[in-house]
């Protein structure tokens, strides 16, 4: 600077106004730009060009932004009120006070991180037992036959309330799984690599025998237990349900052969979880998949391609694709291939006994809508080595049982959904206040709670009602034949409804249930996969048809199950009489009405369990709104006389 030039306020005062801030940001009180003038710290420029005051020490103090001690220069600039007053005095006072404005701010960011209260918003859902103030399913799991289990239950639901499991779940969608064909050294290898947090929920879902608890220990009860806690955990995260639910379901198939159930079975119901690949034998825990689905036919699995050829006895070489393989990452798999006489069931491990790997290849992995912790694959079969199960021909009976046994899953799952979409929604209306009061205590949010709560506890009624027919089938002709018909429009009806009911818990939110932080987002994703996968509406539907045509049975045990609440209640009685009459309709056109068929069945079933069993609020609601047509299409439009609170309350999740 040129001695006879103007002095500069932006070069004079700029240890000024770096000091100031550093002063005011360590707590100072600063009092006057001269006490600052004369102090020994200064900073330097945060630009080049501008050169701190001669012979002051310089130091860099890194804690103060630039943004901030640009602000302060800008300040300093600033025009004084009074034109009497030194080019300098206006910038230095500017200084402090700009000084102490922000330095006072910056402390406060600096101790707690944050610029302001966070209020109004709900705690997190965490740290309480999924089961205990579930009511609709500890007294259904006593009615049905299960309440040995209570104490079982309880120890899960606690688990699948944990900070540490709910994490599980968020982090296994978060990192969902990868394939990897080869290894480092170019073998070929065909593994599914998974998230830690998988093997965790896995871990806890084997220990409590959601694979296979209730083949191991035949009690009475035991699928209506299995069910209960298989609805329990899944409510922490549902994808790993898939290879527990395949593994469930394989065994009744297994079991036509005694001698691959004796060899096989103590592996596939042990309680150990050992996720790496080896023979079959040398494993204490297992898990079975299936492949039974082809790009050409899907649901039509009389058109598979994929050929089977005898090899040695019942031991078959299988060549072809398979377009679905649930759980590819199984031990096993139970495969539908065409053999010299026709379509036929296999038993196909997947490493040999010689511990080379079978003739597997995965081709990719499906990329899916939701479910995106589990993997779901394409694979082709090159000669892969098998095991018949059942007669060749006899394919598609001899693995409908396992179909049965998922489908019961797909129920489960689905009510699983629905129960903690309904949870999550009742307790974020429960701790948020708008326009003056709690949500949950506003009329409408309480109709649009109930209603949740009324399509949670009619399905978790029809799931474990369902689940105690299967456990009674084997040994109660009439159990079987209504297990044979009810599942298929449990599965029908329950999955259509959770799609339905996890977008109306979601918006219970608002737009923190928009949010990926929020369980809403996953819940809604995952609840189409029950109504597509084991056969879709229409299949379902054509085959509960099917099934009243072929088997009378089934619809007389139908309607004894549903009578017993015949004269309880008058709407009840007149939905009843007009299915019956509807059900003798001709073949055409009951083809053309199997969705209404089938979705009235369900209503009835649900209504007649819950006018039996449900508490007098509940039960009416449900046949008003379910069965007389009182009520909208859409959720929140139970009739004003129902008892929305006693409903919304039975229901409270924690």
């Amino acid at each position: 600077m040129n001695a006879v030039d103007p002095p500069d306020p932006l070069a004079v005062d700029v240890s000024v106004v770096v000091a100031a801030v550093v002063a005011a940001l360590a707590g100072a009180d600063v009092a006057a730009p001269a006490a600052l003038a004369s102090g020994a710290v200064v900073a330097a420029a945060p630009a080049a060009g501008v050169a701190p005051a001669a012979g002051a020490d310089v130091a860099l103090v890194v804690s103060v932004d630039v943004v901030v001690v640009w602000s302060v220069l800008f300040f300093a600039h600033a025009p004084s009120s009074s034109a009497a007053q030194s080019a300098a005095a206006p910038a230095n006072r500017n200084v402090v006070v700009m000084a102490r404005f922000i330095g006072r701010g910056n402390r406060q960011i600096l101790a707690d991180d944050a610029t302001h209260e966070v209020a109004n918003q709900p705690p997190p859902l965490s740290g309480y037992d999924v089961a205990a103030r579930d009511a609709a399913l500890l007294d259904g799991v006593q009615r049905e036959g299960a309440a040995w289990d209570l104490d079982a239950l309880h120890e899960l639901g606690t688990i699948a309330g944990s900070d540490d499991a709910i994490a599980w779940g968020f982090e296994a969608n978060r990192n969902p799984p990868e394939l990897r064909t080869h290894d480092r050294f170019g073998n070929r290898i065909d593994e599914v690599a998974f998230h830690p947090s998988w093997h965790r929920l896995m871990e806890v879902a084997v220990a409590h025998g959601l694979h296979g608890a209730p083949w191991r220990d035949e009690r009475p009860g035991a699928h209506v237990a299995r069910a209960a806690r298989f609805f329990v955990w899944s409510q922490v995260e549902s994808g790993h349900g898939c290879p527990m639910s395949m593994t469930y379901a394989s065994i009744p198939v297994l079991r036509r052969r005694a001698d691959l159930a004796e060899r096989f079975e103590p592996a596939l119901t042990s309680n150990a979880y050992e996720p790496a690949l080896a023979p079959l034998r040398a494993k204490r825990g297992a898990l079975c998949g299936m492949a039974m689905t082809e790009k050409q036919g899907g649901s039509d699995v009389r058109a598979n391609t994929t050929h089977a050829e005898p090899f040695d006895g019942d031991t078959y070489a299988l060549t072809g694709h398979k377009w679905f393989c649930s759980a590819p990452m199984s031990d096993a798999f139970l495969v539908l291939a065409q053999a010299p006489d026709g379509l036929t069931c296999f038993f196909l491990p997947r490493v040999l006994p010689d511990g080379t790997r079978n003739a597997l290849r995965i081709q990719r992995l499906k990329d899916k809508l939701g479910n995106r912790s589990n993997a779901s694959a394409e694979i082709e079969l090159e000669h892969a080595l098998a095991l018949r199960v059942g007669d060749e021909g006899r394919g598609v009976a001899t693995i409908i049982e396992m179909v049965n046994h998922t489908r019961l899953d797909c129920v489960s799952g689905s009510a699983s959904l629905m129960r903690q979409a309904f949870a999550q929604a009742a307790h974020h209306a429960r701790h948020r206040r708008a326009f003056g009061a709690p949500l949950d205590q506003q009329p409408l949010m309480r109709n649009v709670l109930a209603d949740l709560a009324l399509e949670s506890e009619a399905a978790t009624a029809l799931m474990l009602r369902l689940a105690r027919a299967v456990d009674r089938a084997p040994h109660d002709a009439r159990e079987a034949a209504f297990a044979r018909i009810g599942v298929a429009l449990g599965k029908y009806w329950v999955c259509k409804r959770a799609p339905m009911l996890t977008a109306e818990a979601m918006e219970c939110l608002g737009g923190n249930g928009y949010v990926e932080e929020s369980i809403a987002p996953r819940l809604y994703r995952e609840a189409p996969v029950n109504s597509i996968w084991e056969g879709s509406g229409n299949v379902n539907a054509l085959d509960l048809l099917r099934a009243l045509a072929k088997q009378p049975a089934s619809l007389e045990a139908y309607v004894a199950e549903v009578s017993a609440a015949s004269g309880a209640d008058a709407r009840f009685d007149g939905a009843l009489a007009a299915l019956r009459a509807s059900l003798d309709a001709d073949g055409a056109e009951r083809e053309a009405s199997a969705r209404r068929v089938v979705e009235r069945m369900a209503l009835v079933l649900q209504a007649s369990l819950l006018v039996r069993f449900a508490p007098p609020a509940v039960a009416d609601a449900f046949c008003a709104a379910r069965l007389d047509g009182d009520a909208g299409l859409a959720f929140g439009t139970l009739p004003p006389a129902c008892d929305l609170h006693a409903i919304v309350r039975r229901g409270w999740p924690a």
